[in-house]
């Protein structure tokens, strides 16, 4: 079976790219998880010495991508003597574990995107779009279907591959660093492969199988970052290309998902609030589509399909939580559902995935990671608490029916491999070498009490040998919108800065979606600044721990996540010593009062409608930071945008910039001589995307920013970043 990416995953990771203004470039209830690719994190065989000795280098964790961050071309591979080939019989995950068992010095490798389907495996290798066979994946043995330098494109980069079922097409989505815009190329694949089509502007696709054999291409066509128009081509002599659905309401975006059986196309239309799923017959793709319920104001859904039952997972009825619920294929309107599986208080749903004869929940409980399996033949459910150190999940694609792999990560640790097998009932681990980081670092989970009495959980990381946190730096990290989580996957400057002795804060403010859907409605609309006051007592619940000072906090910010951190240094500068913002949203009521903006409909649910309602046009004045500024001390602040960025329009950061530099001379003046005017410093870089998260030159910058605003030598944490990125 074509390799998939999961249900919620890939539905919802695409809800914020039509959507919000908090995309971040790598899925519930709106949230961006992850990039627009799935990177996957295997094992390579490379001796570990030097990575057991010190802290590994990304140039050795990653395959050389020329678009992405990291290389790893200085690596030699060492050759692998008397290594015994595994029994013929033994299952996927046996294999893989027996490789770990017996080669316990081997490292990670990041790998970009890559699926697997029939006895090949598809992947980007340099600047082309590469097969090789299953079992030689490892051994640089691959044939070359595509150049992406045929597109002319800068530093070019596969965000997306999809194969066709009798693998005789093959579909790549192809996008750069710099920009949104993507191109879908379709591959016939023959002893010559040759580009059959291209298309613009693609965001999602997937191939079904018509009743004549014919390969059937559904795409979502993306025009001002909506998405509201659905195509089908076809290819060889019975060529064409049509329309096939149009979304007339601008506030919704479509997104196509392929069941992980293959037995529907669903087409998910949906917005912020609600969402609509229809059927298309895998089997018989020119048939009219099946609507499975109509869309309601407040109500969304999501579907997967098994043995002729449709697995809906849903917030309708009370509590307005996501619930998994099931009905028959043939009987799918809202009226027919039956509950099948609740979630506890405090939970949020990260992601789902169907099998043979399990079904199985990713989620986020009072901030930990757990595993439900359930069992579909008989009901049962097991819950298995994951490590407390994992703060994210890694979701890897699988088909062996018998296994669920996954992987789990934190902002300081490298993804680590699990399995769960059903035939034992068990979760398995990767073994081998241990991160020295689990023993260098500790992650602790406090909550802050807010001021309304509501408790607002933190992920804190530092130095195991740390003393005296509070003469410690502290950075501390925000977001709160859209219901969505706080990244938390794995970063290399993160690692640094911790081995540097700083104190890494995450604030899981209300707004943002760790506690479920409720933890978003409590931090959106007229009741946004709860997550400032959330941010607020955060901070100061830290220090008040001991957890550094005021004059060593810094905090960072992106995107939306700059509402929340803009408001506190006008509300509260004085908790704070410098602060880093990556095209930050900081004009929240001139932005929504442009309706020729393209996302201003769709953000509507989010901050409300200042135009035409004089309550949300008040309550926006009371946190905006641009509104806000005023003549006081503010904290410094390093802000990163982009010249071309669609989603948060540069004008609004630089009319942000200029206000806040005219308020901070005015201070000074007043103060008289001897005040020390904190440094505000924009920089724009070039490209249109939203949020480029591997560059190094931000990275540097921002670091050297926080450095030298703390007074701190740079010099060794400079000498470990050369370890990580490659200059």
């Amino acid at each position: 079976m074509q390799q998939k990416t999961k249900l919620f995953l890939q539905v919802l990771k695409y809800s914020i790219p039509q959507l919000g203004k908090c995309m971040q470039k790598q899925p519930l209830n709106h949230c961006n998880f992850a990039d627009h690719y799935y990177n996957r994190i295997k094992l390579k065989k490379y001796h570990l010495t030097k990575y057991l000795q010190n802290k590994p280098k990304i140039s050795e964790l990653a395959r050389n991508i020329p678009s992405r961050s990291f290389s790893c071309k200085d690596l030699q591979p060492v050759k692998q003597e008397n290594e015994k080939p595994l029994p013929e019989n033994m299952d996927a995950f046996e294999k893989v574990r027996t490789r770990l068992e017996t080669q316990p010095q081997e490292e990670y490798e990041i790998i970009n995107v890559e699926v697997k389907h029939g006895g090949f495996v598809y992947y980007q290798e340099g600047c082309c779009l590469v097969r090789s066979k299953d079992e030689e994946a490892d051994n640089d043995n691959y044939e070359v279907l595509f150049n992406l330098e045929e597109l002319k494109l800068d530093q070019p980069f596969i965000d997306c591959i999809r194969v066709a079922p009798d693998e005789k097409y093959v579909a790549a989505k192809i996008r750069t660093e710099d920009s949104e815009a993507s191109t879908c190329v379709v591959i016939k694949l023959s002893d010559q492969p040759v580009m059959e089509a291209s298309f613009p502007n693609v965001s999602s696709f997937e191939w079904v199988k018509d009743e004549e054999d014919e390969d059937v291409l559904f795409y979502t066509f993306q025009r001002n970052l909506r998405c509201n128009d659905v195509y089908r081509a076809t290819f060889g002599d019975n060529k064409r290309n049509e329309r096939f659905y149009t979304e007339k309401d601008p506030s919704y975006f479509v997104f196509l998902y392929l069941t992980k059986d293959s037995r529907f196309l669903t087409m998910n239309i949906m917005n912020k609030m609600t969402s609509e799923v229809w059927l298309i017959d895998g089997l018989s793709p020119w048939d009219p589509p099946v609507l499975i319920q109509k869309r309601i104001y407040g109500v969304l859904y999501y579907v997967e399909h098994r043995d002729d039952e449709l697995y809906i997972l849903t917030n309708v009825g009370e509590p307005t939580e996501f619930k998994l619920m099931r009905t028959a294929a043939d009987t799918p309107a809202i009226m027919n559902w039956d509950l099948f599986f609740t979630m506890k208080r405090n939970t949020k749903v990260i992601d789902l995935d169907m099998f043979k004869d399990h079904c199985v929940l990713f989620l986020k409980h009072s901030n930990l990671l757990y595993v439900n399996v359930i069992g579909l033949a008989d009901d049962s459910v097991r819950s298995l608490k994951l490590p407390p150190w994992a703060c994210g999940f890694i979701m890897d694609t699988n088909s062996d029916p018998k296994n669920c792999p996954f992987q789990l990560c934190s902002p300081i640790r490298p993804p680590k491999y699990y399995t769960y097998k059903f035939a034992e009932g068990k979760l398995f681990e990767e073994t081998g070498h241990e991160d020295p980081i689990t023993k260098t670092s500790r992650v602790l989970r406090l909550e802050a009490k807010s001021k309304d009495g509501k408790l607002v959980p933190m992920t804190i990381f530092h130095k195991t040998d740390s003393e005296d946190l509070q003469k410690k730096p502290l950075l501390v990290h925000v977001y709160g919108a859209y219901g969505m989580d706080l990244k938390m996957n794995f970063r290399p400057e993160r690692r640094v800065l911790v081995d540097d002795g700083w104190i890494l804060a995450y604030c899981h403010v209300r707004g943002g979606g760790e506690l479920g859907l409720q933890w978003h409605a409590d931090g959106r609309l007229t009741k946004k600044l709860n997550g400032l006051a959330d941010l607020e007592a955060c901070i100061k619940t830290l220090h008040g721990q001991g957890f550094s000072q005021p004059s060593l906090t810094t905090l960072t910010a992106f995107s939306a996540g700059g509402v929340l951190a803009g408001a506190l240094c006008n509300s509260n500068p004085e908790l704070l010593r410098a602060v880093t913002l990556e095209a930050p949203f900081l004009d929240v009521l001139n932005t929504m009062m442009d309706t020729t903006l393209p996302l201003t409909l769709e953000e509507l649910e989010e901050w409300g409608n200042p135009s035409s309602d004089e309550k949300y046009r008040n309550y926006i004045k009371r946190y905006c930071p641009y509104q806000n500024i005023k003549p006081q001390h503010y904290p410094s602040i390093h802000i990163t945008a982009y010249e071309n960025d669609e989603r948060v329009p540069l004008k609004g950061i630089v009319s942000y910039t200029e206000k806040l530099k005219e308020a901070i001379m005015e201070h000074t003046k007043d103060t008289g001589e001897g005040y020390q005017a904190p440094n505000i410093i924009l920089d724009i870089q070039p490209g249109g995307n939203h949020v480029i998260e591997d560059s190094h030159k931000k990275i540097t910058a921002q670091i050297k920013f926080l450095y030298e605003e703390l007074g701190l030598d740079s010099t060794s944490v400079f000498e470990d970043l050369k370890k990580y990125l490659k200059f």
